[in-house]
C-alpha cells in the first residue's frame, strides 16, 4: 500500500553546513548525494520539493564584515556562495534521475533562471525540484527569511528545516548541558523569547503571520525527512499561536 503523504508541497531549508558531511570546509560530493536521495524519497510520493539553501560552509556574510568587508559586500559574497550549493545539489539531484531547476535572486543567466514566482510553481507542478538561491536578493536577510519568503510566494503547506545532527529545538546545546530539554512543539513567540537561536526574528514572524508550520528535525537521520512528510512526529514542530 502506497503512503498518503500529510503535506503535498513543501519547502525544505538547508542550512550550507548540511552540504559539508564530514568536510570542515565546501562540499562533500557524497554528502550531497545522500541529500539529493532523500529528497527523491519524499518526491517519490507525489510530493512538490522546494529548496533553500545557506552559504555557510563558504562564507558567511556576518562573519566577513566582522573582518572588514563591507556588511552589503559580504552578504552579496554570501549570496553567490548559495548559487554554488545550488548548483551542486540540482547536479545531484538530476544524477538521481529527477529534474530539477535553480531559479537565482541575483540574475546569473549563464548558470540559474532568474526567480519567477509563477514560474517556480509551474516547475513544481510538473515535478521538478525547484531550488531557490541567493537567498531574497537582499543584504542583511538570512536565507531563514528566504525559505519563510519563498514557501509564502509558492504557497506550501510546511517548511522542513533540516539540521545537520540536531534533532529538534532544545532549551540550551545539548552537546554543552547534558540537561536540556528538547521540545516536541512550541510556538513562534516561545522560540524568540526564549531566545533559542534556531531561526532568525524575521523569519520567524513572517512565519507566524503566515501561520506556516516548520518541522525543525536532523537531516542526516535516514528516512526523517520522509517520516516527516508523512506526518510522523520528527523533531520539533513550531507553529503560529
Amino acid at each position: 500500500m502506497t503512503a498518503i503523504p500529510k503535506y503535498h508541497r513543501v519547502l525544505l531549508k538547508l542550512s550550507g553546513e548540511a552540504l559539508l558531511g564530514d568536510r570542515q570546509f565546501g562540499i562533500s560530493p557524497q554528502y550531497t548525494a545522500y541529500l539529493a536521495e532523500e529528497i527523491r524519497k519524499v518526491q517519490s510520493l507525489g510530493v512538490q520539493v522546494a529548496v533553500v539553501l545557506g552559504g555557510g560552509n563558504w562564507l558567511r556574510g556576518a562573519d566577513a564584515a566582522e573582518h572588514g568587508i563591507d556588511r552589503a559586500t559580504a552578504d552579496y559574497m554570501g549570496m553567490l556562495a548559495m548559487v554554488i550549493n545550488a548548483l551542486a545539489l540540482r547536479s545531484q539531484l538530476e544524477a538521481a534521475g529527477l529534474q530539477a531547476r535553480v531559479q537565482t535572486a541575483l540574475t546569473i543567466n549563464e548558470v540559474a533562471e532568474p526567480y519567477i514566482r509563477l514560474k517556480a510553481i509551474s516547475h513544481l507542478e510538473k515535478g521538478r525540484v525547484v531550488i531557490f538561491a541567493a537567498g531574497t536578493g537582499n543584504p542583511f536577510f538570512t536565507s531563514d527569511t528566504a525559505a519563510a519568503l519563498r514557501s509564502a510566494e509558492i504557497d506550501a503547506e510546511v517548511i522542513l528545516m533540516g539540521k545537520n545532527k540536531v534533532d529538534g529545538v532544545y532549551s540550551s546545546d545539548p552537546r554543552k548541558d547534558k540537561n536540556a530539554r528538547k521540545y516536541d512543539e512550541l510556538g513562534y513567540r516561545e522560540l524568540l523569547e526564549k531566545r533559542l537561536g534556531i531561526m532568525d526574528a524575521t523569519a520567524a514572524a513572517l512565519a507566524e503571520d503566515r501561520k506556516m508550520p516548520t518541522i525543525i528535525f536532523d537531516v542526516s537521520e535516514k528516512d526523517a525527512m520522509l517520516r516527516a512528510v508523512l506526518g510522523e512526529h520528527v523533531g520539533t514542530l513550531v507553529h503560529a499561536g
